[in-house]
C-alpha cells in the first residue's frame, strides 16, 4: 500500500495551485523545507516525478495533472466529512477561526466580542488580524473559517455577505468648516487612451 497522507495531498494541492514552492508553503501554513520534504516523500511513495523543478519555475508532470482532479475530490470529500460531523451540534459551538482587517478590528471587536461570549459561551473564537490579501489566502487554504474585510472582494473562491455600510467623513479645523451647502463630491474623471 502506498499510504499517502492527507497532509501530503494538501501540500500537493497548494503547489498545484501556485506552481511555486514558497507561495505553496505560505498557502499551506508551513515552512518551504517542510512542504518540499512532503512532496519528495509523496513522489517517492508513488514512484514518479510530480513536479519538474527548473530554476525558479515549477511545472506539473503528466502524472501530477492526472492526479490533480482526484486529489481535489478527496480533499473535498474530507471537508464534507468534517461538515457532516459538525451537524447536529448546537449553533456557534466549538472552534471558529475569524480573520479581520486592522482598520475595522478596534471599532467592531469591542462591541461584538462581549455579545458573542454572552450568547454563545461554548464558542471558542480564534482571531487573526491581517491585511485582506493574507485573510483571503488563509480562508481559501482552510486556515480561517471566515473573515471581515472591506468590499468589493473579487475572489471567486470566496462567498461574501455585506454586513454594514461604512461612512467616511472629512475632518477639517473648526475655522475651515465648509458651509452645509458645499458638499464634497468626487469629480467624474474621463480617461483617454
Amino acid at each position: 500500500m502506498i499510504g499517502l497522507t492527507v497532509r501530503q495531498m494538501q501540500y500537493f494541492d497548494a503547489l498545484a495551485q501556485t506552481l511555486h514552492f514558497g507561495r505553496a508553503a505560505k498557502l499551506a501554513g508551513v515552512s518551504q523545507p517542510a512542504l518540499s520534504a512532503q512532496i519528495a516523500e509523496m513522489e517517492e511513495r508513488l514512484n514518479c516525478l510530480l513536479f519538474e523543478r527548473g530554476g525558479k519555475t515549477v511545472r506539473m508532470t503528466d502524472e501530477a495533472l492526472a492526479l490533480q482532479p482526484r486529489i481535489e475530490r478527496i480533499l473535498a470529500d474530507i471537508r464534507d466529512v468534517e461538515t457532516t460531523a459538525r451537524r447536529g451540534r448546537p449553533t456557534m459551538e466549538g472552534r471558529f477561526r475569524l480573520g479581520i482587517i486592522p482598520t475595522v478590528a478596534p471599532y467592531l471587536l469591542p462591541h461584538v466580542l462581549p455579545e458573542l461570549k454572552k450568547h454563545y459561551p461554548a464558542l471558542q473564537l480564534e482571531l487573526r488580524e491581517a491585511v485582506t490579501a493574507s485573510l483571503v489566502e488563509d480562508a481559501t487554504s482552510g486556515r480561517l473559517d471566515a473573515f471581515i474585510a472591506a468590499l468589493p472582494l473579487d475572489q471567486p473562491a470566496i462567498v461574501t455577505e455585506g454586513l454594514f455600510p461604512d461612512r467616511f467623513f472629512l475632518a477639517v479645523p473648526a475655522g475651515d468648516r465648509p458651509s452645509p451647502r458645499r458638499r464634497c463630491r468626487p469629480k467624474a474623471r474621463r480617461w483617454s487612451g
